[in-house]
């Protein structure tokens, strides 16, 4: 028995080897993953039959060799199985299904849920029906969803905390309730994690392992990778940027819900500056507008914005000392804060830190979320984790899921 359990072992082993060596370097041929991963010409090609029968990998032609010889190549089948990746927002939902090539088949947006909780599993279930139809993608194909949410996901439960914005979250078993409208595997994460992860695999942050990502709008929060992990703490709540206990006074029963740093620093703290200014109210984005047409007090308003989320890029820097802290969201990712923010931070944090805009902008959680369903998925059907438990992605395959996101 334990030579049955040790000869499986090593055959996922040698599954997870050969479908790395595809991944990375697809079209590929045989002679190419022996030498990349040091495994038998029979294991290899064992390897590859049981692969091809079920669907996963195929030939893709032949490639010039040594003194005219000629090798079959292959590479993964990407239409073998397909991830839903969802970006849940206060404001708006979107998803997305793509397939094992990064491409986005299908991508639809809409407003969120007003009502929140069993609402919004219903809303997502909805939206992944017609996604999967405007791709032309069967639902048995669908494998798992991945579930960027603004909180903190909790595993044994499946709620989500420190959602404010997402109603009714916090009291259900989030998780099991989607998986049980979708019919497969969901996985919950907060979506600012999903952000810095993508932006490290297509965005700005491409070949950097220590990113810190924060996400300005509705509210505010972060996500952070230090040497290419994802740092998600004990509760998945690291990150929550917005519970930085300055700002508003920590200790106002509000700061508790919302939270002190974000009661200022989002978009209903630019909205009260404003009004305590001009006497009015203006929207966030007319607010930047008047701003740019040059009225002083809006002017002001982006300046204090600036200055308080240079305080949180600096509470970053301290603790995380990060090679770049990207700054997206809807307010996040505006050229006049980002260039505010860089200009105001040496006044307040003693060393240079690197301030870089979003590349990816709203699509950022989306992209993580796809690199996250694809690691997984990897896991689950060819072995256990990757060594040091990083996340195995196909760079040959970024530029086309780029092109398709914009």
């Amino acid at each position: 028995m334990v030579l049955s359990q040790a000869v499986r072992i090593s055959r996922q082993f040698s599954l997870r080897a050969v479908m790395e060596a595809i991944v990375q370097g697809g079209p590929i041929s045989r002679a190419s993953i022996a030498k990349q991963t040091g495994l038998s010409k029979q294991t290899i090609s064992e390897v590859m039959r049981q692969l091809e029968d079920e669907g996963w990998v195929r030939e893709t032609g032949r490639t010039s060799g040594h003194i005219g010889r000629t090798a079959v190549t292959y590479e993964i089948v990407p239409s073998a199985a397909y991830i839903v990746a969802v970006d849940l927002g206060g404001t708006k939902v979107r998803v997305a299904v793509c397939d094992l090539a990064c491409r986005v088949l299908a991508e639809v947006t809409e407003p969120t849920h007003a009502e929140g909780g069993q609402a919004i599993v219903t809303q997502i279930a909805r939206l992944t029906g017609e996604a999967a139809m405007k791709g032309g993608v069967a639902r048995d194909r669908l494998r798992i969803a991945v579930i960027g949410v603004p909180g903190a996901p909790q595993p044994h439960s499946g709620r989500v905390l420190l959602a404010p914005n997402i109603a009714g979250f916090d009291s259900m078993d989030v998780a099991t309730a989607l998986e049980g409208v979708l019919g497969f595997e969901v996985m919950l994460e907060n979506d600012v994690n999903l952000a810095v992860l993508g932006e490290s695999w297509l965005g700005v942050g491409q070949g950097l392992d220590n990113l810190a990502y924060i996400a300005l709008g509705t509210g505010v929060g972060s996500g952070l990778m230090l040497n290419g992990q994802l740092v998600r703490g004990a509760t998945n709540a690291a990150g929550e940027l917005g519970f930085l206990p300055f700002g508003a006074d920590p200790f106002e029963p509000e700061s508790l819900r919302a939270g002190a740093f974000e009661r200022v620093v989002a978009s209903l703290g630019i909205v009260a500056r404003y009004r305590a200014l001009a006497g009015v109210d203006a929207t966030v984005p007319a607010i930047f507008e008047k701003a740019n047409a040059g009225e002083v007090r809006a002017i002001a308003v982006l300046d204090e914005t600036a200055r308080l989320l240079a305080r949180g890029v600096g509470a970053i820097a301290a603790m995380a000392n990060p090679d770049k802290v990207i700054l997206g969201g809807s307010i996040g990712s505006r050229p006049e804060l980002v260039e505010r923010v860089r200009q105001v931070l040496p006044a307040c944090f003693p060393y240079p830190v690197a301030v870089e805009a979003s590349e990816l902008g709203a699509h950022a959680a989306l992209v993580g979320a796809t690199a996250i369903g694809l690691s997984h998925l990897h896991n689950t059907l060819f072995g256990a984790d990757a060594p040091e438990s990083r996340i195995s992605l196909p760079p040959a395959n970024a530029v086309s899921m780029r092109e398709a996101l914009r």
